[in-house]
C-alpha cells in the first residue's frame, strides 16, 4: 500500500479499532472496506476474511461500543455520589464516541447501550431507599439530564460565533444590578462544572435529600 508497509500479522481486533478510529474522526459513512483496508496497509480481501462484510463489521462495532458503555463502574462513598460518577462517567462516554453513538442509534439499539447504565443507576437509587415507579423516575430522570446536556454542548460547540457574545449581553443592568453574576454570565461557560453542578443538585433532590 502507497506510504504504508504491508502489514502480514493482523488480527480481528486490529480491524475493529482501525475502523471505529475512522469512524470516531469521520463519521460511519467514511468507513468503506477501501479505506480501512488503506488505513491498516493490507488487503480489501484480508479485512473481509477477519471481519466479514461491511454491515457484519458495522454490527461488530455495535456490540463494541454497548460492551464499553456497559464499563460504567459507579464510584463514591455514598448513593448520591455513586450516581453522579455514574452520570459523569456516562457523560464522557457519550461525549467521546458521537459517531459510534450515533451509529448505534441508528441501528436501533439505543437502548439497550444505555442498559448497563441503567441497571448501575437501579442499584444505587435502591441503595438510597427508593423503589417502584419513585425509582424508575429517578433513574430516567439522571439518563435524560445526561443526554439533554452532551446534546445541548454539541449544539453550542457547532453553533457559529454568537454577535453579540455573551459577554456583551451581560451588564450589571441586565443582571439586575448584580455585578458578580454579570461577570459569571458574561465569562466563558465549563460544560463540565456546569453538568457537575446540575446533576448533584438533580440527584439530591431525586434520593430525598433536597428537603
Amino acid at each position: 500500500m502507497k506510504g504504508k508497509e504491508t502489514r502480514t500479522h493482523l488480527n480481528r481486533e486490529d480491524v475493529l479499532d482501525a475502523a471505529a478510529n475512522l469512524v470516531k474522526q469521520h463519521g460511519p459513512a467514511a468507513l468503506t472496506m477501501r479505506k480501512l483496508a488503506a488505513e491498516l496497509g493490507t488487503a480489501v480481501t484480508s479485512i473481509y476474511w477477519h471481519v466479514g462484510n461491511r454491515e457484519s463489521l458495522l454490527d461488530a462495532l455495535v456490540e463494541r461500543t454497548v460492551a464499553d458503555l456497559g464499563e460504567i463502574r459507579p464510584s463514591g462513598a455514598t448513593p448520591d455520589r455513586r450516581v453522579v460518577s455514574v452520570a459523569r462517567a456516562l457523560r464522557r462516554q457519550l461525549r467521546d464516541h458521537p459517531h459510534l453513538v450515533a451509529m448505534v442509534h441508528e441501528r436501533g439499539l439505543t437502548e439497550r447501550m444505555f442498559l448497563p447504565a441503567q441497571r448501575a443507576l437501579v442499584h444505587e437509587v435502591h441503595a438510597a431507599g427508593l423503589r417502584g415507579a419513585r425509582a424508575a423516575d429517578a433513574v430516567r430522570a439522571v439518563q435524560i439530564h445526561v443526554v439533554g446536556h452532551v446534546l445541548v454542548e454539541r449544539n453550542r460547540e457547532r453553533a457559529p460565533v454568537q454577535r453579540p457574545g455573551e459577554d456583551e449581553l451581560w451588564t450589571a443592568e441586565t443582571a439586575e444590578r448584580d455585578a458578580a453574576l454579570a461577570r459569571a454570565l458574561a465569562g466563558p461557560l465549563d460544560p463540565e462544572a456546569l453538568f457537575t453542578t446540575s446533576v448533584r443538585a438533580l440527584v439530591a433532590g431525586l434520593l430525598g435529600r433536597g428537603s
